[in-house]
């Protein structure tokens, strides 16, 4: 009975409970889990955490993917082994293995909650934004698709000097750059609204980003790093929204849709075209398949409004995604995304994506009437 008591990191454990039980206090509670937990304890440990992480020039959460399998497998492996040949304490050893192990689960299980999960249930960014989400007419919604694409379509006029030998959009800078320009749009965007402010860092470079394609993903925000991890194989014209979209995350913001336009909002603050011109490209292919789903003809309307570099950027974009849609890979990735997004109260699933055009609209609404 002392050895068990010399297990020391048994209270580890309460990090389990403590975790759930913020959980479902957030979930009866916004208030709770906008001023206790999003605008409490979670900007309190990613500022720690983005500092440390951020102090590494490679995405530790990469790393982590590809050291936690043979890690685990050496751990097995040793753990059988004194198994096998230490008969004595048996019984010990394997409860302080169970114990190590309930030990991960809890900090893992803690930080994705902390970081992540009780982020769902804060309030609607609208509510800083004094934006009203309402149902849209067909009209409202080509009104305002064709207003983006007008203002995509002048963006990417300036950059005509920055085009391949297929006439597609290529960056004029590294990518290092465009995520300090990134940066830069957040703290453009702080100034505008406080609840973007606070400590930004830089976004991480997956190294195997064409691999992590295959996945049909873009980036991914991880909470037990606080990093804000961007695939750098895609078209270029959509990396530097990407980049806002996952430290829109870091921010606090986890719903979908709601990262996508203040990844939309702080493109549009930057004083950078090339990064004006991702926010404008996503909200418009966004608006624009909203409306080819309530109104084809309409759609193809708007279309005329699209310039040809506009749509040589959109052609391309399609010829590169075709690549990895519907491979074993990708579609269990979307799976999983859909069911952990639906676990976590967003119904629409992977579709929440798309919700970031009602924000849109309220804002076109909010700019008509003034």
């Amino acid at each position: 009975m002392k050895r068990f008591l010399k297990l020391k990191r048994i209270w580890i454990l309460l990090l389990l409970p403590a975790a759930l039980l913020s959980l479902f206090a957030a979930s009866r509670s916004s208030e709770i889990a906008e001023h206790v937990f999003a605008r409490g304890l979670f900007v309190g440990i990613s500022w720690v955490m983005a500092h440390v992480t951020g102090l590494l020039p490679f995405s530790l959460m990469e790393l982590g993917i590809l050291a936690l399998p043979p890690l685990a497998l050496f751990l097995l492996v040793f753990f059988t082994v004194r198994m096998i040949r230490r008969k004595e304490d048996r019984g010990f050893r394997l409860a302080k293995a169970f114990l190590n192990v309930g030990c991960i689960v809890s900090v893992v299980v803690f930080l994705l909650v902390m970081g992540c999960s009780i982020n769902y249930y804060r309030y609607p960014v609208g509510t800083y934004l004094e934006l009203t989400v309402q149902p849209a007419t067909k009209e409202e919604l080509y009104g305002l698709v064709v207003k983006l694409a007008k203002e995509t379509s002048a963006a990417r006029e300036q950059l005509a000097c920055y085009e391949d030998e297929r006439g597609v959009y290529s960056l004029s800078v590294s990518k290092k750059q465009l995520g300090k320009e990134a940066v830069a749009a957040f703290h453009e965007l702080a100034g505008q609204y406080d609840i973007f402010g606070g400590y930004c860092p830089q976004p991480k470079h997956i190294y195997f980003s064409h691999v992590m394609s295959q996945t049909e993903l873009t980036g991914i925000f991880c909470p037990f790093t606080m990093e804000a991890n961007v695939n750098i194989d895609i078209p270029d014209y959509s990396i530097g929204s990407t980049m806002c979209h996952e430290l829109a995350h870091l921010k606090g913001f986890i719903r979908e849709d709601e990262a996508n336009y203040i990844s939309y909002l702080a493109c549009q603050a930057s004083k950078s075209t090339e990064l004006r011109y991702s926010g404008l490209m996503e909200a418009l292919i966004l608006a624009g398949n909203a409306l080819y789903a309530k109104d084809a003809d309409l759609y193809y309307e708007a279309r005329a409004y699209y310039s040809d570099g506009v749509s040589r950027d959109l052609r391309a974009n399609s010829e590169y995604w075709a690549e990895f849609k519907d491979k074993p890979v990708s579609n269990t990735a979307q799976k999983i995304n859909d069911a952990y997004l639906k676990a976590n109260h967003q119904e629409d699933g992977v579709q929440s994506y798309g919700r970031m055009v009602d924000l849109l609209l309220a804002q076109y609404r909010k700019e008509v009437q003034e």
